[in-house]
């Protein structure tokens, strides 16, 4: 029904930027909060940004001032610009979108498949 396809990852070195971006499709009537979580080797998944429709925006402390969430929209696609990249940001990033088939249904929260962000000394 939705699917959220991911690109942007790759390697970089550390103090470097990268942009990630997700785009969704399918029978969506409109998406509520889009997301961006990480994981990396060992550790839990982590809520890195987060961005409603209404324009509130929510940051992991890890990464206020360096990570900045932004969404259009009209195209259904998130993005995450990481500037003053850190090894440590390193991880498996998941994009996610909470979409709503009908006026007034719930939500339901989909996933992308991953890609991965690798920060190199």
């Amino acid at each position: 029904q939705v699917q959220l396809v991911e690109s942007g990852g790759g390697l970089v070195q550390a103090g470097g930027s990268l942009r990630l971006s997700c785009a969704a499709s399918g029978s969506i009537f409109s998406i509520n909060a889009m997301g961006w979580y990480r994981q990396a080797p060992g550790k839990q998944r982590e809520l890195v940004a987060a961005a409603t429709s209404g324009g509130s925006r929510n940051y992991a402390d890890s990464v206020k001032g360096r990570f900045t969430i932004s969404r259009d929209n009209a195209k259904n696609t998130v993005y995450l610009q990481m500037n003053s990249l850190k090894p440590e940001d390193t991880a498996v990033y998941y994009c996610n979108a909470d979409v709503a088939f009908k006026y007034s249904d719930p939500t339901f929260r989909y996933w992308g498949q991953g890609t991965q962000v690798t920060v190199s000394l």
